[in-house]
């Protein structure tokens, strides 16, 4: 059984005490279902509160760390230490419809020489399912003690591939649909299951052969795609580089489908 490090013991620790909250709240949004005002404003407590959890958790063990939050924003620590990626609840809007497929998202970015920053350790938490992604640099991808790797599949007619969809005010609609009308003829399946993080940690896991996706957050992709490329995939932004925070755009699968769909996607950009 792989052992966990005491950083992400604390990580584990902080996601279990959100997740099981969120487990409970979203018991609650399936009947605020039926109600005339609905469960908008009630998910919006549910997911502050997550992050509230973790931000405390987090800060009992690493006091001096800072933090981005979707929800909270930058919270300054000491600039020479690591900092915490978080996204409360990625699938927000399937929490709001009663859909059990979400996660807590949290990875660690420690600072490197000239001012660049590295993600070193990961973990996405589905707490309906009790699954718990989690990688560190060197160290490989795992979900609980079961080593991960990326399928693989070589060809693309054999591929089921993931992605996000443009949505109101988010994302360029016909950009995607430019890049969709070239994959979708080339693979077995494309879908669309509403949350990066375990869209990147069911990549990293073979479940999906690879994934595409713009307009995304840090907090949306920082743990996922550590998972990723510990599981022996490539992740890169719609260039093939390695912007895809700054870009917020993500390609990833293993070498081959991320060169097959990088090209599609680069040929559907021209």
């Amino acid at each position: 059984m792989v052992s966990h490090s005491g950083l992400l013991t604390v990580m584990e620790r902080a996601v279990r005490k959100a997740g099981s909250k969120l487990r409970r709240d979203f018991g609650e949004v399936e009947h605020l279902q039926v109600s005339r005002k609905g469960p908008a404003d009630f998910v919006s407590k549910a997911d502050h509160q997550a992050e509230k959890t973790l931000v405390e958790e987090l800060q009992k063990a690493r006091p001096d760390w800072g933090f981005l939050l979707e929800e909270g924003g930058v919270i300054e620590g000491d600039p020479t230490k690591p900092r915490w990626i978080i996204d409360p609840l990625d699938g927000t809007t399937n929490f709001l419809h009663g859909i059990p497929h979400f996660a807590i998202s949290i990875a660690v970015e420690e600072p490197l020489f000239g001012g660049k920053r590295e993600i070193t350790t990961g973990m996405v938490y589905q707490p309906v399912t009790d699954e718990s992604y989690w990688a560190e640099k060197n160290r490989g991808a795992w979900r609980h003690d079961q080593r991960l790797r990326v399928s693989a599949r070589r060809d693309l007619s054999d591929c089921l591939i993931a992605t996000g969809i443009p949505f109101m005010g988010h994302g360029d609609m016909a950009q995607w649909a430019r890049i969709f009308g070239a994959v979708a003829p080339s693979v077995a399946g494309i879908r669309r299951f509403g949350a990066a993080s375990l869209d990147l940690a069911h990549v990293a896991s073979g479940r999906y052969d690879g994934f595409w996706e713009s307009g995304l957050q840090p907090w949306d992709v920082a743990a996922g795609m550590l998972l990723v490329r510990e599981a022996g995939g490539f992740v890169s932004d719609f260039r093939g580089g390695d912007q895809l925070i700054d870009r917020k755009e993500v390609i990833a699968g293993n070498d081959a489908i991320h060169s097959k769909l990088h090209k599609l996607v680069a040929g559907a950009l021209r």
